[in-house]
């Protein structure tokens, strides 16, 4: 795992749970901490980390909880290590997508069956779904399906996964799709040669020193890590260090929708280059492409595999027009406001023990609305 930067100084704030923050001169962080406290206190979720990123700096990084509801848990810190659900789709598919994009052998507009021709199956529709509408969530694709009940390894879940059926017509709604990101990640790894784990780990996070991020921890790493579901009813054990979803689970830990892990301090590096700081990865004309609203199915928030703020948002109130995110399932978030040159990433393991809580509905805009307020009170 990689050390906390050493920037600044480490104080402790609160009473309820542990808690831990640190700040940049100037800045408090009180008001989160409070709304991440009260949800540990109602069970949103056992613990929680977050940093907060302002014109290329960490101005806050705090941690609050523990890794489970039992009182002896290890205490979440500022370096813990999470499971990041579907964040995953932005920090690695997307990000694979865009290095093979500028590099000229991604091109949008083409067809998924010139990629993978298994897609096609009987329903003629299939041939005008592109890979931009898989990474903007129009392909017509449901949003989750169950694979993971009738496969039991990699290449049957894939199978079942070109075989699913289209629920719209291409183009013409906007529908989030664990589906498609499952077919974009194996068609990616088509385009490149390459598996996406090891492509994103040399092109993202070596050059980004993301050192606690990774598919697949090894042994070593994973009692560190906060556990996500006591799952009774497919695995027969706690979910700890492996990927909470089932479907990724079947494949091995590695897909392009689910799988990663990681902290808030590699999450801030990350978030730092699509601000233009730092190594530059992409280009910025590549940046904006991505993030920018799709124009079409009407009434879409959808970017390319990022989300834009549309009200209500998870997001809270204050982030710009100029903003895009993302939310992974275990209770995790990136919000980038590109106008405002600030990012927030927030990680919980609100899934632990059995899914059920949906607090971090209320928690999470509350807790951006109180990191917003005071970053823009503070010039």
């Amino acid at each position: 795992m990689t050390d906390v930067p050493q920037a600044h100084g480490f104080e402790v704030i609160g009473h309820a749970s542990p808690c831990v923050v640190r700040r940049a001169h100037g800045y408090s962080g009180q008001r989160a901490l409070a709304v991440l406290t009260r949800g540990c206190e109602q069970r949103a979720f056992p613990g929680a980390a977050f940093a907060v990123l302002r014109n290329g700096s960490t101005v806050l990084q705090g941690a609050v909880g523990k890794f489970t509801y039992d009182e002896g848990s290890e205490d979440v810190t500022l370096s813990t290590i999470f499971d990041i659900a579907s964040v995953t789709k932005v920090v690695a598919t997307t990000s694979m997508a865009m290095f093979l994009f500028e590099r000229g052998q991604l091109d949008l507009r083409r067809p998924v069956i010139e990629f993978l021709p298994e897609f096609e199956q009987r329903d003629p529709r299939r041939r005008l779904v592109t890979v931009e509408m898989l990474l903007a969530h129009s392909s017509g694709l449901p949003a989750y399906v169950k694979l993971f009940q009738h496969a039991k390894d990699r290449e049957t879940l894939l199978r079942l996964a070109f075989q699913v059926p289209l629920e719209q017509g291409p183009g013409t709604h906007a529908e989030y799709s664990d589906i498609g990101f499952i077919l974009l990640g194996k068609l990616l790894e088509q385009v490149a040669g390459e598996a996406l784990d090891s492509f994103c780990s040399r092109e993202v996070f070596a050059p980004l020193k993301m050192r606690s991020t990774w598919f697949r921890p090894g042994p070593r790493f994973r009692s560190g890590i906060p556990p996500t579901r006591n799952d009774q009813e497919f695995r027969g054990h706690v979910v700890q260090g492996e990927v909470h979803d089932e479907n990724a689970s079947v494949m091995g830990g590695v897909s392009g929708h689910a799988g990663l892990f990681s902290n808030t301090t590699d999450l801030t590096d990350f978030s730092a280059i699509m601000l233009g700081v730092g190594p530059q990865l992409f280009h910025p004309e590549t940046i904006e492409l991505f993030t920018r609203r799709q124009t079409a199915p009407r009434g879409t928030s959808r970017a390319l595999g990022w989300d834009t703020p549309s009200a209500p948002s998870q997001s809270g109130k204050h982030f710009s027009p100029h903003s895009f995110g993302h939310l992974g399932y275990t209770g995790t978030s990136l919000w980038i406001d590109a106008e405002r040159n600030i990012a927030i990433t927030l990680l919980t393991n609100r899934t632990w023990p059995d899914n059920q809580s949906q607090l971090i509905k209320q928690i999470r805009p509350a807790f951006h609305d109180a990191v917003m307020e005071e970053l823009l009170e503070t010039l």
